[in-house]
């Protein structure tokens, strides 16, 4: 089946799966062409109390002679475009960390390969959608681990229709014998209105319904605000980091994250030369953070490990080896991939937590790297596979692995696993409990991919990393109005000694500003609300988000729940009108401009939600009902 998406709404029309076989690509189904007979068997299955979504089983039944099958590709949809661009989510990852929703043009074209895409890059989730103002379709598999597809979507410059489709390439080609089957995976169509958050939620909550997904439920902790010391970059000192924990605990900072540097390499997580004292020095460090009322996370880059180190050279068999016996290389760190899978790394991994949680003291993790979200296939018999495509396939339930033998030392421990710039991998989440915004490259995508966890995972705990980060580098209006954890990673007394050309000083100016913000994160909350879609990304101008509040302040004092209310313009200041979506008719509000220096209160009429506003960068409100 194809689905075409029309101005006033959705049609469907028939239109073959393809096979990809040695002899030829078949689009007609049943195919008879000398001495080839092969038929398709499909279910579309609608699913009750879900509207718009359809379950799609797949068979293809060989009835001739032998034909060689290379791949498949399923749910080829098209959408006629209304405008001059359609709107897409395309959760895949590249080394050009692009952002995972796109505006799609005449002439794009990208594979949306869930594999290895780059030496460090590959993963993702996968759902692909298109849509428009008058909604949208979203397909996607429903496996119980991630896949090896392509999701490719592409706009022709000769064409109305914006194509997507679900693209498996088998890893060795097979032979159908006459009588054989090839069932491929299980997918779904999803007709929708609104935008990705929708095709995500259906998405979610049917793996969590269905296929054995468990999201886990955030420490109350991962909502806490957090100072990184990267801001001291990989050459930090230990008197550094405890010479800033004062003005940190002072500013309200309840996470203290050491960072990059303390480790002799990658793979060797022993402390360098910079700790003296060894493990002494390190548990120094979560001592003075824990005589102040913080708790400690640690950097780590795990299934990393330098070609010097003394793991490889004492373990070579931990490696991940390629179809040739070549070792698979991290670019980013200069290293070689350990497997996931095998069980010598989960031993050297659970020694390793050891240290970090008991001998050293931490809290929690922040687990770093863009090679965490993928690898390539593992050839090493040491790790026992079945088959060499376990590893990428199984390689998120290492991460619930290190979550529970964490827990067995700090029962509350809070573990993050930032990819890096990559769209994350799906089957990852089930095995955090705090996400982050990983390493944005605008304010822009701090928002974006909090809208992407607050509809695959809402009870998950977002971080929106550090505010050095976001567009000019002190938008915690982006953080917080869109219930995201906030960051820093200022540095004090004095600036980092050995990277005179960035400066995370915290100046008198930056203090003010880190201390407005803080404020208004604690008596809020927003960061444990509940994320509302209300309004459809790429088409409500300015864009809009909302977090629904259920009443209970951080300080434990009940107050009447409030609708927040963030707008944002980026590029150019907004003056207009702005509908207040999702009040109840009837009913009066009353609104105050909560993050403006010299805040105005008026009233709403749930009746004509309509205001006048005029704002730079941001706008942000809170309602509550009189």
């Amino acid at each position: 089946m194809s689905l075409i998406l029309l101005l006033t709404g959705c049609a469907t029309r028939p239109q073959n799966e393809r096979l990809i076989c040695a002899e030829a690509d078949i689009q007609q189904f049943p195919y008879h062409h000398s001495g080839f007979i092969v038929s398709k068997l499909q279910t579309v299955t609608p699913v009750e109390g879900v509207p718009g979504l359809e379950l799609i089983e797949t068979r293809f039944i060989n009835h001739g002679q032998p034909v060689t099958v290379k791949g498949y590709e399923l749910c080829r949809t098209e959408v006629e475009a209304q405008d001059s661009v359609v709107w897409s989510l395309q959760p895949s990852s590249t080394a050009a960390r692009m952002d995972w929703v796109l505006p799609v043009t005449r002439g794009f074209a990208k594979d949306n390969y869930l594999g290895m895409n780059n030496c460090d890059y590959g993963g993702g989730i996968p759902v692909v959608d298109l849509w428009q103002r008058d909604g949208g379709v979203a397909i996607g598999l429903l496996e119980p681990v991630l896949r090896m597809i392509s999701m490719p979507v592409e706009w022709q410059y000769d064409s109305k229709h914006v194509t997507m489709a679900l693209r498996y390439n088998l890893p060795e080609p097979v032979v159908l014998q006459q009588g054989d089957t090839l069932t491929c995976f299980r997918a779904f169509r999803y007709t929708h209105k609104g935008d990705y958050f929708n095709a995500l939620r259906v998405f979610s909550d049917y793996m969590q319904a269905h296929l054995g997904v468990q999201m886990q439920p955030s420490e109350p902790e991962a909502f806490e605000p957090v100072w990184c010391a990267w801001g001291y970059h990989r050459l930090f000192t230990i008197d550094e980091v405890i010479g800033t924990l004062d003005k940190v605990a002072e500013l309200g900072f309840k996470w203290v994250d050491i960072d990059d540097g303390y480790q002799i390499a990658e793979g060797d997580w022993q402390t360098n030369s910079r700790f003296p004292g060894g493990d002494r020095d390190m548990r120094r460090m979560t001592d003075e953070v824990h005589r102040r009322g913080m708790k400690a996370k640690l950097w780590w880059a795990p299934l990393a490990a330098d070609p010097d180190t003394r793991l490889v050279r004492e373990h070579p068999e931990m490696l991940l080896r390629t179809e040739e016996w070549a070792r698979e290389y991290i670019t980013w760190w200069d290293s070689w991939y350990l497997s996931p899978v095998n069980p010598i790394t989960d031993t050297y991994t659970r020694d390793l937590l050891k240290m970090f949680m008991q001998t050293w003291g931490f809290d929690g993790l922040k687990i770093d790297g863009q090679h965490l979200n993928c690898c390539l296939p593992d050839y090493n018999e040491a790790s026992q596979l079945e088959s060499p495509w376990d590893a990428p396939e199984q390689m998120p339930g290492y991460f619930g692995k290190v979550l529970a033998e964490a827990r067995s030392y700090k029962p509350h421990a809070v573990i993050q696993v930032c990819p890096c710039g990559c769209a994350v991998n799906y089957f990852i989440l089930p095995n955090i409990n705090q996400a982050v915004a990983s390493d944005p490259t605008s304010s822009r995508q701090v928002r974006m991919k909090r809208k992407a966890y607050a509809a695959m995972a809402p009870a998950l705990a977002y971080y929106g990393d550090h505010v050095e980060l976001t567009d000019g580098g002190d938008d915690f209006a982006s953080q917080i109005g869109t219930g995201s954890v906030i960051g820093t990673k200022f540095t004090y007394p004095k600036d980092n000694p050995y990277n005179p050309d960035q400066s995370y000083l915290l100046t008198p100016e930056k203090e003010q500003l880190i201390r407005k913000w803080m404020k208004i994160y604690k008596e809020n909350n927003l960061a444990r609300g509940e994320y509302l879609n209300l309004y459809t990304w790429g088409y409500d101008y300015p864009e809009a988000h909302v977090i629904k509040t259920n009443g209970e302040e951080a300080n434990g004092e009940c107050s009447k729940g409030a609708l927040y209310y963030a707008f944002y313009s980026d590029e150019k200041p907004f003056e207009g009108t702005i509908e207040l979506r999702g009040l109840e008719k009837g009913k009066i509000y009353t609104a105050v401009e909560y993050t403006a220096d010299e805040p105005r209160e008026f009233e709403v009429n749930g009746n004509c939600p309509q205001i006048n506003a005029a704002f730079e960068r941001n706008y942000l409100l809170k309602l509550t009902e009189n």
